[in-house]
């Protein structure tokens, strides 16, 4: 793709909105995390979800090896959550994070306690995605928080729903 094209396609991209989600792993000693938009829901019959990293990031590792993950997603209030593991190396640690309470899942994988949605997985699929992999996990088990708004992202800039414009009304004339 020429650079123009390449441009286009950054700009074209960071018009879609997402959730934003923490991809958490565990392998031996360490526990690894990583921010990322791409969470999907693929398939209800097997329980599937998927989520793509990139592939040199060392999570991609440690998940093929252990063959487990879990998917946290974050609600409006953990910003700095997501801003914390989005950094190049923050994401991994000996022993749990500090400052970012776990708890472990059914499958051992590490899930934040606090965050609005989580899905336990174990790996069914690593997937090539160009410069990323793409990680498809059959999900044990799943669970929420209760009510709450989720962190987004859209044009490099984290936002909530309360940040958003109102809705215009349709269908109404004055």
């Amino acid at each position: 793709m020429s650079a123009p094209a390449l441009d286009a396609f950054r700009e074209a991209a960071r018009r879609w909105t997402t959730g934003v989600a923490v991809l958490t792993a565990r392998h031996g000693e360490e526990v690894f995390a990583k921010t990322v938009s791409s969470l999907c829901t693929l398939s209800l019959d097997p329980p599937l979800v998927s989520v793509a990293v990139d592939r040199r990031s060392p999570l991609v590792g440690a998940v093929r090896a252990d063959a487990r993950y879990a998917v946290c997603v974050l609600g409006a209030r953990q910003e700095a959550l997501a801003r914390r593991f989005a950094a190049p190396g923050a994401g991994r640690a000996l022993g749990l994070f500090t400052g970012a309470p776990l708890r472990i899942a059914a499958t051992g994988a590490p899930v934040l306690e606090e965050c609005l949605a989580w899905f336990d997985c174990r790996l069914h699929a690593v997937l090539p995605g160009g410069d990323h992999a793409l990680l498809v996990g059959r999900v044990v088990a799943a669970g929420d928080s209760g009510p709450g708004d989720p962190l987004l992202y859209h044009d490099r800039t984290f936002r909530s729903l309360a940040s958003l414009p109102a809705p215009t009304p349709t269908g109404v004339s004055t």
